[in-house]
C-alpha cells in the first residue's frame, strides 16, 4: 500500500513531467503514467521530422522512464478528441476574423477530461502534471490556482478554464521550483540527455510554427476564396490587397506587403467582407474590453465590481491593472491605462495579486 495513494501523473516525455512523476513517486505515492497522443504530424501536413509531445521518441522517453523507476505506464490515443475539438475550432476562430488560443481548449475540455476519465477507471485519487502553478483550497471549500515560483515559466495563465471539480483531484508538484531547480533535478537523477531538452512554443499541431500553411492545409481552396481583399484604413480608404483576412493577426506590423511612410499595424479584422483594416499604433490602444466564456476560480462570484485586478491579455503579458465588472455572462474590463492590441479570440486572464480569479475569451 502506498503512503500517499494512486496518481495518474500526464507525462508528456519532457524534463517538466517527468521529474514531476519521479517527485510523487519518491514522496510515496503510487504513480501511473499516462502520455496523451492528441495528433500526429501527417495530419497536421507536416513534412520534417517529428518532434515534440507526441512523437515517438517522446512517447518512448516517457515509458523508458516510467519502467527505470517502477511504475505502469500508459498511452491514450486522443486523436479523435483532440481533432474534432482543439483543431476544428482553431480553425473556425481563424475563419471567423479571430485569433484562436488552443492551449486553454485542450486544457478544459480535453487534457483534464481525458486524464480524469482513465484515473477513474484506475482508481486514481488524484492526477498531476508538470505545470507551473501551484493549488490549495480555501476556508470557502473553493479550489484556487496561485502563479507558480517561476515568474519566466508560470502557467496560471493557461488554466483559467478548469472546473472546480477538476481541481479538487489535481496537484501541480513544480509549481514551488524554478525551471533551473528541474533541470537539476534530472541531472541528479542520471537523466542528462532529459535536462538537456529544449523547450517549444509552439503549438504542438502546428508544424514549424506556419499557422498560415496549417490553415491552407485543413481548408480546402482557403487562398483561393480569401485572396484578394481590401487593406483599408480606418476612414475606409483602399489602400492595397492582402493575401486573406485568416493570415493576419491584430496588431501584426511585419509581412503585410504594403508600404507606407510610417509603421502601420493591423487593427481590425473584418471577415465578412474579406477586409482588413491598418492603422497607426496609437489606434491599436484601448481602454476596455469585455470578455466571453467565463470562468471564475477564486470566488464563486462577483458581484459588485473590483479594483486592482491585474488583467494578462496574452501569455508573456506583465498584466495592467484594471476594474472587473461583471454584466450577466460576459466580463468588461476597465483598464487603469490603454493598453495595445487586444485580439478577439484571446484570453483576458484576471488576478488578485498571485490568484488567479479566472478568465475568459477577449470579444
Amino acid at each position: 500500500m502506498s503512503k500517499h495513494g494512486r496518481i495518474l501523473v500526464a507525462m508528456s516525455g519532457g524534463v517538466d513531467s517527468s521529474v514531476a512523476a519521479v517527485m510523487l513517486h519518491e514522496e510515496g505515492y503510487e504513480v501511473i503514467g499516462l502520455t496523451m497522443k492528441t495528433w500526429d504530424y501527417a495530419s497536421a501536413g507536416g513534412s520534417s521530422k517529428e518532434t515534440g509531445c507526441c512523437s515517438l521518441d517522446s512517447i518512448n522517453d516517457a515509458r523508458t522512464l516510467a519502467v527505470n523507476y517502477g511504475f505502469p505506464h500508459y498511452i491514450l490515443d486522443i486523436r479523435d478528441e483532440f481533432g474534432d475539438y482543439v483543431i476544428d475550432n482553431f480553425v473556425d476562430e481563424y475563419l471567423a476574423g479571430r485569433t484562436p488560443n488552443p492551449c486553454v481548449l485542450c486544457n478544459t475540455h480535453i487534457k483534464w477530461e481525458a486524464l480524469l476519465k482513465r484515473a477513474n477507471k484506475l482508481d486514481c485519487e488524484f492526477i498531476a502534471t508538470g505545470h507551473y502553478a501551484n493549488i490549495r483550497q480555501q476556508d470557502s471549500g473553493r479550489y484556487v490556482i496561485s502563479k507558480g515560483k517561476d515568474e519566466n515559466k508560470d502557467q496560471s495563465y493557461v488554466l483559467w478554464g478548469v472546473s472546480q471539480e477538476n481541481l479538487s483531484r489535481t496537484k501541480f508538484p513544480l509549481g514551488s521550483f524554478a525551471k533551473s531547480d528541474i533541470r537539476q533535478m534530472a541531472l541528479d537523477m542520471g537523466q542528462e540527455e532529459l535536462a538537456k531538452k529544449s523547450e517549444s512554443y509552439e503549438i504542438c499541431f502546428v508544424p514549424d510554427n506556419d499557422y498560415r500553411a496549417f490553415l491552407k492545409h485543413k481548408v480546402e481552396d482557403l487562398e483561393d476564396r480569401v485572396a484578394g481583399g481590401n487593406f483599408i484604413l480606418s476612414n475606409g480608404m483602399v489602400v492595397g490587397k492582402h493575401k486573406g483576412y485568416p493570415f493576419y493577426t491584430i496588431g501584426q506590423r511585419k509581412g503585410l506587403g504594403v508600404a507606407f511612410g510610417e509603421p502601420m499595424f493591423v487593427t481590425q479584422i473584418l471577415p465578412e467582407s474579406n477586409t482588413v483594416v491598418l492603422g497607426r499604433a496609437d489606434e491599436l490602444e484601448r481602454k476596455e474590453a469585455m470578455v466571453r466564456n467565463i470562468n471564475l476560480i477564486k470566488y464563486a462570484a462577483i458581484e459588485e465590481p473590483m479594483n486592482d485586478v491585474i488583467t494578462k491579455i496574452r501569455y508573456k503579458d506583465a498584466g495592467m491593472l484594471s476594474t472587473i465588472v461583471q454584466e450577466k455572462d460576459k466580463m468588461r474590463v476597465v483598464f487603469d491605462h490603454n493598453v495595445s492590441a487586444i485580439a478577439p479570440g484571446q484570453s483576458a486572464v484576471f488576478y488578485e495579486g498571485n490568484d488567479l480569479l479566472g478568465g475568459g475569451f477577449l470579444v
